[in-house]
């Protein structure tokens, strides 16, 4: 099977992660972020991931690529229920997260900014839904205040460092982690040590990579 990714993606993460937590084979390959081509001959339109199953076939949306390949290969790990006071407190944090990752992530010397074309295709488009990278870098200290409170809230419901909801693995971990996961690119993120414990065990577990060593 083959997977098409972004490195700074969540979406991408989530899939990535079935395959570490299951211990399973696959390629994967990171698109340039200017490259339509590639994602819209495999599913109709610019989106990743994008799974290549064994068939050929081709499958776009992250919990779906999840779903098929816990449900085909080998025992199933996750269960899918997710606890309606998580989902509000990941709510409150993507309503801003953003203004925090996208200026930062053209500065980690990702895979998917390899040329300029891909840099700028980036930061047009993403100009467009958060305005301004230079200004959202400014106002980085009252992002960071917000972010930093809701930590604090959302400590008390990592249950497990191995599984977000204390009992077995599930959607939750899938959903959480890769929100998690993008902020230690920013510096001064305080995490708590529930979540800071959770988040380093379950990179270890689903073998994605940190950027604690680049955090902007």
């Amino acid at each position: 099977m083959k997977l098409y990714v972004y490195e700074h993606c969540p979406f991408c993460v989530r899939a990535r992660m079935i395959f570490g937590l299951k211990n399973l084979p696959f390629e994967q390959e990171v698109l340039s972020n200017d490259d339509e081509a590639t994602p819209t001959s495999l599913v109709g339109k610019k989106v990743v991931p994008i799974l290549v199953k064994d068939d050929g076939t081709a499958m776009p949306e992250s919990l779906d690529i999840v779903k098929y390949v816990d449900e085909n290969f080998g025992d199933k790990l996750l269960t899918e229920q997710i606890r309606p006071e998580l989902e509000v407190q990941l709510k409150q944090i993507g309503s801003y997260y953003n203004h925090l990752l996208l200026p930062r992530f053209v500065k980690l010397g990702l895979a998917e900014y390899n040329t300029q074309s891909a840099l700028n295709y980036f930061i047009q488009k993403k100009t467009k839904s958060i305005g301004d990278f230079a200004e959202n870098l400014a106002n980085t200290p009252q992002y960071l205040d917000k972010l930093n409170r809701d930590l604090t809230l959302l400590d008390n419901l990592i249950l497990a460092q191995d599984k977000v909801n204390g009992e077995q693995l599930s959607v939750e971990d899938i959903i959480l982690f890769p929100m998690l996961r993008n902020l230690t690119c920013v510096k001064g993120v305080i995490f708590p040590t529930r979540v800071k414990n959770y988040v380093d065990c379950m990179a270890k577990m689903s073998k994605i990579d940190l950027f604690y060593g680049n955090a902007v």
